[in-house]
């Protein structure tokens, strides 16, 4: 189950995973999303901080479909409502915040989709199961309420990146009747990986990450997509940018291999792309990035 390396070296993987430094201006980066964001709030439809779960960190924010867009069914349809797509931000699972990434919300409700945003807790106060378990949570939520803002339950997509990208993944493969029985085995759609980790026992010896995410074997076999089971039912598009390290190219080479071609159709390293600026893509209603999350909410109707 490990990497291609039998000895893992310390400086190699921090190397490998360490983003912030592989891409010195990503300060600006940040600063931005945090700007688009406070603008997004300020002009688009939404709900803020609605609490799922009754922890401090678990709250959503969600952001209306315009009723005039691309992905919207027609007068004579049977669906009601607008496809959802939930976000999931990355950090190592240990920063970042639904707060800064609302700035995705507009080009996406612009075309015709509900957007939900949620936030977690953050290691190392919980762990990555802790976390899994909470994104179950939120999308039981969402599944029960998304109704009443204009988003249709039976066509929801996750999308994340990075950390958020693995919790995709994990929601895709999650057994929906077993958490509880009112949703159905299909809860989650489809979804879309951007720069995700699909097994942790890389990360687990990282050493910039390592004290912070507390990682046990026991948790890297339970929370590692590509070490479960494909899903059932449902795709998952898997991509990175070409700009990112060779690790983060494997992860999403590998998941593809293990789920099979038909589980996840796509797997692309999308060019002149960093870690960071893959984000950005997903917000361009003209890049390949965004076409595949729409052609994902398509899929729902």
């Amino acid at each position: 189950m490990s990497t291609s390396r039998s000895q893992f070296d310390p400086v190699w993987l921090d190397r490998m995973y360490n983003n912030r430094a592989l891409v010195p201006d990503h300060a600006h980066y940040f600063a931005r999303w945090a700007e688009g964001s406070r603008l997004a709030r300020q002009q688009q439809n939404c709900a803020i901080d609605l609490a799922y779960g009754g922890s401090a960190g678990e709250k959503l924010d969600i952001f209306t479909a315009a009723k005039n867009g691309k992905l919207s069914l027609g007068k004579g349809s049977k669906r009601a409502g607008a496809p959802v797509l939930v976000f999931i931000h990355g950090g190592y699972w240990r920063s970042l915040d639904k707060a800064e990434h609302s700035f995705l919300a507009p080009a996406l409700t612009a075309a015709g989709a509900c957007v939900v945003v949620p936030n977690y807790a953050l290691c190392p106060a919980v762990s990555i199961p802790d976390i899994t378990l909470q994104m179950v949570k939120a999308l039981a939520w969402t599944f029960r309420h998304v109704a009443e803002f204009g988003g249709d339950p039976r066509r929801i997509t996750v999308v994340g990146h990075s950390a958020g990208g693995h919790l995709a993944s994990m929601l895709l493969a999650c057994q929906w009747t077993r958490w509880a029985a009112d949703l159905p085995a299909d809860l989650v759609k489809n979804a879309l990986s951007v720069s995700g980790l699909y097994e942790l026992e890389s990360i687990m010896h990282t050493p910039f990450v390592k004290d912070d995410l507390r990682l046990t074997p026991a948790q890297v076999l339970q929370a590692s997509p590509a070490w479960l089971p494909a899903p059932s039912h449902g795709q998952l598009y898997s991509v990175a940018g070409a700009e990112e390290s060779p690790e983060f190219l494997r992860h999403n080479k590998l998941i593809q291999k293990v789920w099979g071609k038909k589980v996840v159709p796509v797997s692309e390293d999308l060019p002149s792309l960093n870690h960071f600026s893959i984000v950005d893509a997903l917000a361009e209603p003209t890049h390949r990035l965004h076409a595949l999350a729409l052609q994902l909410l398509k899929k729902t109707a």
